[in-house]
């Protein structure tokens, strides 16, 4: 793989080293550094800012020799700079809150020649205002006060689908709706003529880099079961923000029988297909309970949801909620075909025996 670094080199007049290259990181060092920063912020419980350039095309060696000439004589050292893609530069900031980020970036903006193509600039913080209850409501005041905003950094760390993954995804999903069908329309008949609502359950929950999708499964409660979810949340046996109860009163006679054969969780095979879910990764928590975790535990965010996942096969409900989310981040760490395929085939028996469901 060519490094963008070397990328650049090559469009200059000669091949000595930029003097651009002295102050400006590489793509590959830039992810590095936001890594080792949000790690030291979720263990130091503290928080540090991004600002990002970008510019309307390709930056070339005279660009980026002026912004790192400007950014020598702005930044500390504790500041980092360096590259985010061919056309973005971006400028890392721990301990520093959105008002100062955008501060310093209207600075670089005001220094930069005025021939210079004007570049669009963006400030992300971590961790973002929905990872930090209580303080939600003091940052929209203060947006709207000066009319910027703050973006949550969670999206920048996400890791799209490998192509091998969609393409096992779509494969097998499509696959199991085809032979599943008939087993579908008697569920659905059945659920219709049980008790009275519809047949699906429709749910919001957080994907990949926190965006929200509506996650399908057949319903298993009473039609107001979303209404006493709140007065029964002091029976979870979940700790954290999950909600877990293995004799939930709102489950319907038949909606036991297809919780505990996880049937009812058929219909997300049209969620892989639309691409808001994956056959294995962490499973998507309801968006009120993922807003919820703290932001190491937002980590889970990073990739792609799924039906089931290193949780599914050897916690469930035996588990504390950290340990879950740390099985989560083992899977992320450790993606592979290989891991995938083995997944899928530990789920078959955790289904049969019903490992630690609730």
């Amino acid at each position: 793989m060519i490094r963008l670094t070397n990328l650049f080199r090559r469009r200059g007049s000669s091949t000595n080293r930029a003097d651009w290259q002295d102050t400006l990181h590489s793509v590959d060092r830039m992810r590095a550094i936001l890594e080792r920063e949000r790690m030291r912020a979720d263990r130091g419980n503290s928080s540090f800012a991004l600002v990002t350039f970008t510019f309307p095309g390709p930056c070339n060696d005279a660009t980026l020799s002026t912004l790192a000439r400007i950014l020598g004589e702005r930044l500390r050292a504790t500041d980092d700079a360096g590259l985010m893609s061919p056309r973005r530069v971006g400028i890392v900031l721990p301990e520093t809150p959105a008002a100062g980020a955008w501060t310093l970036a209207e600075r670089i903006c005001e220094l930069l020649p005025a021939d210079m193509a004007r570049p669009e600039c963006d400030v992300y913080v971590y961790p973002s205002t929905q990872e930090q209850p209580g303080l939600e409501a003091a940052s929209e005041d203060a947006a709207e006060e000066d009319g910027r905003e703050a973006l949550p950094m969670q999206v920048l760390f996400a890791q799209p689908l490998p192509g091998w993954k969609r393409a096992i995804d779509v494969i097998v999903a499509g696959t199991a709706l085809v032979v599943a069908a008939p087993l579908l329309v008697i569920v659905a008949v059945a659920i219709k003529l049980s008790s009275p609502g519809p047949i699906f359950f429709r749910q919001r929950r957080h994907t990949i880099g926190g965006r929200g999708f509506t996650m399908y499964k057949f319903r298993t409660m009473c039609v107001d079961a979303e209404a006493q979810k709140a007065s029964l949340r002091q029976f979870s046996e979940q700790d954290g923000p999950a909600f877990k109860m293995k004799h939930d009163p709102r489950i319907t006679r038949l909606g036991r029988v297809l919780r505990s054969t996880s049937i009812d969780e058929l219909p997300q095979l049209f969620n892989v297909l639309l691409g808001d879910m994956s056959l294995v990764g962490p499973r998507p928590l309801p968006c009120d309970e993922s807003r919820r975790c703290t932001s190491w535990q937002q980590r889970r965010l990073d990739v792609t949801p799924g039906l089931t996942c290193i949780w599914q096969v050897r916690g469930r409900s035996k588990v504390s909620f950290a340990d879950w989310i740390r099985m989560d981040i083992q899977y992320i760490r450790s993606r592979s075909l290989a891991n995938d395929v083995k997944l899928i085939a530990q789920t078959v028996p955790a289904v049969v025996l019903r490992r630690g469901a609730c």
